[in-house]
């Protein structure tokens, strides 16, 4: 039981707080709507290849990431 509140509440501290899409682990972005395991992976494979993103809408280059996503994701998700 105790670990169960101890978990959610660290998952839930990172949905709270802006995800760093250049440092963050599959897990921590799989926190974010719309991001799932796979995405997460694109978005890990993107990153490493491409020495980090530079800028969010960099986001719009993961294979399976719009516009929209990006849109959608852009207050919740930063570079630094």
């Amino acid at each position: 039981m105790v670990k169960s509140i101890i978990l959610m509440l660290f998952l839930f501290s990172f949905a709270m707080s802006a995800v760093n899409i250049n440092k963050a682990s599959s897990a921590q972005l799989q926190t974010l709507n719309g991001i799932g395991p796979s995405k997460a992976a694109e978005i890990i494979k993107y990153r490493t290849s491409h020495h980090g993103f530079k800028s969010v809408d960099e986001l719009v280059n993961v294979k399976g990431i719009g516009p929209k996503t990006v849109k959608k994701l852009r207050k919740h998700i930063t570079i630094r």
